[in-house]
């Protein structure tokens, strides 16, 4: 039984990690860390994170990037594993990360799903075999109307895979509007759509002279962030200190 801290309790992906824990029964949450302390769960909620005097396991955090460097203080100082979950850091803030890493285990990566993590890792295979024999490699990406960034971070993991298998070979191309010339063999187009209430959708192409290969996930709920920070708490609980990533527990698994 693995038994964790839940800081950011009360946010959207606090609760519904929760309710997906409650129906596990390898993992159960001990203490929950949220600024409203006035839902009741059956677990005790602390207001800050440096007051939980719950031993656990390990900690999952979808919480708000104010709260990371107080998260990672806690963590180093009762030596539990963290899983950052919680987006938009600061280039100081990751810094911290990965210095808390030496000292405790941690764990952080663009995307928690299961389903891209996997993803991810057939990319490297699929770009060693198709990239490597002339195929041209796009991405399109699609969210809701009300995401910020584009593109998104995951289609950004997506290609660095792509290139982490190539070398590093390549160069991404964001824009083919404001020029007009022919595509450069070298590239990986990646580009966005938002509309509606798309929860997200990545789609790689792989394109061949009379054959295309597409390697595509849909997402059609958050939880399955939620069930991806569950295997990862399971899995970095009791690991040594270092910086793991989804990667890690689809390989563990």
């Amino acid at each position: 039984m693995t038994k964790v801290i839940m800081n950011g309790c009360n946010g959207h992906m606090g609760r519904v990690i929760s309710d997906l824990c409650a129906q596990d029964e390898d993992i159960e949450i001990v203490a929950g860390v949220d600024i409203d302390t006035t839902k009741n769960y059956e677990f005790p909620v602390f207001g800050k994170i440096a007051d939980c005097d719950v031993a656990a396991d390990a900690i999952i955090d979808f919480s708000h990037i104010s709260c990371i460097d107080a998260l990672l203080e806690y963590s180093v100082e009762k030596e539990v594993p963290v899983i950052v979950c919680t987006t938009g850091l600061s280039a100081e803030q990751d810094a911290a990360v990965r210095a808390a890493s030496e000292k405790v285990a941690v764990l952080k990566s663009a995307n928690m799903s299961l389903g891209i993590n996997t993803l991810i890792e057939l990319l490297k295979t699929a770009a060693k075999s198709l990239a490597g024999a002339g195929f041209d490699v796009e991405i399109v990406e699609k969210h809701h109307n009300r995401k910020l960034d584009a593109p998104s971070g995951t289609a950004i993991a997506l290609a660095d895979s792509v290139n982490e298998a190539m070398d590093q070979a390549y160069t991404y191309k964001y824009d083919r509007s404001s020029e007009r010339k022919k595509r450069d063999s070298k590239e990986i187009g990646i580009q966005s759509v938002r509309g509606g209430n798309i929860v997200g959708e990545h789609e790689v192409f792989f394109c061949g002279t009379d054959e295309v290969v597409t390697l595509k996930h849909t997402a059609y709920s958050r939880a399955i962030f939620g069930k991806g920070a569950i295997e990862a708490a399971k899995y970095l609980a009791g690991k040594p200190a270092g910086f793991y990533d989804m990667g890690d527990v689809i390989r563990g698994k």
